[in-house]
This record gives C-alpha cells, sequence and structure tokens, in this order.
C-alpha cells in the first residue's frame, strides 16, 4: 500500500507561480512512477507531468512544457511540481499518482497506468 498527499493549491493571479508537493509513505520503495494529473469541472482527467525515480527522467504534457518543472527528492519520498506563468486554462483540481509499474510510451500519460491517487488539490489561475 502507497499513500499520497498533495499540498501547496491556491489562488493566484494569471502570471503567478504556485509549487506542488506530493508525500508518499507506505511501502513507496515498489513505486517507480509518480505522475501529476489535473481535472478541470466537467473534464476528463489530463496528464501534466511524470517522473522516473530509477533514471530521473521528466516528462510533460505540450501544454505545460517549459513552464511546469516536475522534480523528486528521495530522502523526503516526496515530488514536486514547480508552476510558473499560470494561465486561466490551468484551472483545476491537481493529483498526484504513483504506479508501480515501469512504464513506455503512451503509458506515462494514462490515468489507468496509476494504481495509487492523491486526495486532490484546488489550483485556480485568475485573469
Amino acid at each position: 500500500q502507497v499513500q499520497l498527499v498533495e499540498s501547496g493549491g491556491g489562488l493566484v493571479q494569471a502570471g503567478g507561480s504556485l509549487v506542488l508537493s506530493c508525500a508518499a509513505s507506505g511501502h513507496t520503495s515498489s513505486t517507480y512512477f509518480r505522475g501529476w494529473f489535473r481535472q478541470a469541472p466537467g473534464k476528463e482527467r489530463d496528464f501534466v507531468a511524470a517522473i522516473s525515480y530509477i533514471g530521473g527522467n521528466t516528462w510533460y504534457a505540450d501544454s505545460v512544457k517549459g513552464r511546469f518543472t516536475i522534480s523528486k527528492d528521495n530522502a523526503e519520498n516526496t515530488v514536486s511540481l514547480q508552476m510558473n506563468n499560470l494561465k486561466p486554462e490551468d484551472t483545476a483540481i491537481y493529483y498526484c499518482a504513483a504506479s508501480t509499474s515501469v512504464l513506455y510510451g503512451s503509458l506515462r500519460s494514462n490515468p489507468a497506468s496509476y494504481n495509487y491517487w492523491g486526495q486532490g488539490t484546488q489550483v485556480t489561475a485568475s485573469s
């Protein structure tokens, strides 16, 4: 079992920044991939970013490339998402996720690939 808890959401003006954190506990040694997803009201849950704990590789949705950065702290078992130049379309509930499988290609951006999820944290960017 793995437990994930997000924090750091809030309300900012467009162009502002926020940092989200996801703390993991439980059997975290079996977690090889971590990811961030977001879901706006009435919309699907969409991929934002992912990171591999073994190689430290990162992947991003096209809509956030150059603005968001995913990182990890192995000692603290925490994954963070630095969000810069926020736009109104970034407004959503953000969820962190973990997978006990090594993910390749499109599997990294598929919510069904992740078997552990946090409770979500609200991010609102107003114009």
